[in-house]
């Protein structure tokens, strides 16, 4: 297990590379040390209630949805649930948030939010749950949380 302040630094570098409006991005296996390493950090699944159903759910995270299955239809409510989420955890302004859904896209949305709101330790979780697709169009089978092996559930 690396430092869990390297991992951070790490992933604040990569933000800095890419010019991202938060504070990190993490792949699934450093997520998971930090979160391992820090018992504050939070952990925010985006990822609707259908997928988390139907395709497996990692434990010990929230979920508040960023869009609604079917149709993707956004969460209006999202940065309301969000706060208040945050605030039945008792985070701070400086708690590790790290967010996550299928592939890194709606958690790197998720991840923006909650800097805007002044959340100085947003990170979104690259490759998401399931990772990127292969050629016949499979999740899993290249990157994402699941693939690495990291703990999940049905």
């Amino acid at each position: 297990m690396s430092n869990p302040s390297e991992v951070l630094a790490l992933a604040q570098n990569r933000a800095a590379e890419k010019n991202l409006p938060y504070a990190g991005a993490l792949t699934p296996e450093e997520a998971f040390e930090v979160l391992q390493a820090n018992p504050k950090a939070l952990l925010v699944d985006v990822r609707t209630k259908a997928e988390l159903e139907l395709v497996g759910r990692i434990p010990g995270a929230i979920n508040i949805e960023w869009a609604f299955y079917p149709g993707m239809v956004a969460n209006a409510d999202f940065t309301k649930q969000l706060t208040a989420e945050l605030d039945r955890h008792q985070c701070d302004q400086d708690s590790v948030l790290i967010f996550l859904c299928r592939t890194g896209g709606r958690s790197h949305n998720a991840a923006a939010v909650a800097a805007s709101l002044g959340f100085s330790q947003a990170y979104n979780t690259l490759e998401g749950f399931e990772g990127e697709a292969n050629a016949d169009k499979q999740r899993t089978l290249i990157n994402g949380w699941k693939h690495s092996g990291l703990p999940w559930t049905n």
